[in-house]
């Protein structure tokens, strides 16, 4: 075998051990997806921004465990809300959020303003965990963060598939596990995976 071929594999065995195990800046493991997308199973590098319109840096809620979900106004399981607001109360003095994400991909079922989701949400079911600005988690202009979430390999990967989807992530800004809309804030599933998380350092 003449040099030249064996430099050509070594190259090619380099760079395909590389794109398959690379850690980022942050030395969060990351890989290489069957369809070629590197994927990170960290969302701290990521910013959004609250339903007034300001940024936040996801890094800023490290040392905590997050429950990310996608919300709507006028959907069958808006209801949600109240055992979210259950658990936030129950949970947030050891360190846990709730990080709400309302969407219009599903149903037409969050149409209103920021300004008039925040006002339902208070009027209707006291709610006060955090709200974010108005996304999309469908196609081509979905969130950087929901691109990142449903493209964890931690987690069941593919699209959102309907409002009060949720995410849990670690005290490290890890994505750890995802629930279907149909998983109720306060079934015995998300209750002991989210005090599994708080109980980890």
């Amino acid at each position: 075998m003449n040099k030249v071929l064996i430099t050509a594999l070594i190259t090619i065995s380099t760079l395909s051990s590389y794109a398959f195990n690379c850690a980022d800046k942050n030395n969060n493991l990351t890989y290489q997806s069957k369809h070629g997308a590197v994927m990170n199973d960290s969302i701290s590098d990521i910013s959004v921004k609250d339903i007034n319109g300001n940024d936040v840096q996801l890094s800023e809620f490290e040392g905590k465990v997050l429950l990310i979900v996608n919300v709507a106004s006028k959907c069958g399981y808006t209801p949600q809300y109240e055992g979210l607001e259950r658990i936030y109360k129950k949970y947030k003095e050891s360190r846990f959020e709730i990080l709400a994400f309302p969407c219009n991909d599903f149903g037409g079922q969050e149409p209103g303003s920021n300004e008039e989701i925040k006002n339902f949400c208070s009027l209707n079911y006291n709610v006060t965990f955090p709200l974010f600005d108005k996304i999309k988690v469908l196609g081509e202009e979905k969130s950087p963060l929901y691109a990142r979430l449903i493209n964890s390999s931690t987690t069941e990967q593919g699209d959102i598939k309907w409002n009060f989807e949720k995410f849990l992530i670690n005290k490290s800004g890890k994505i750890v596990a995802r629930f279907g809309s149909g998983v109720t804030p306060e079934s015995e599933e998300l209750t002991s995976a989210i005090e599994e998380a708080l109980e980890k350092k």
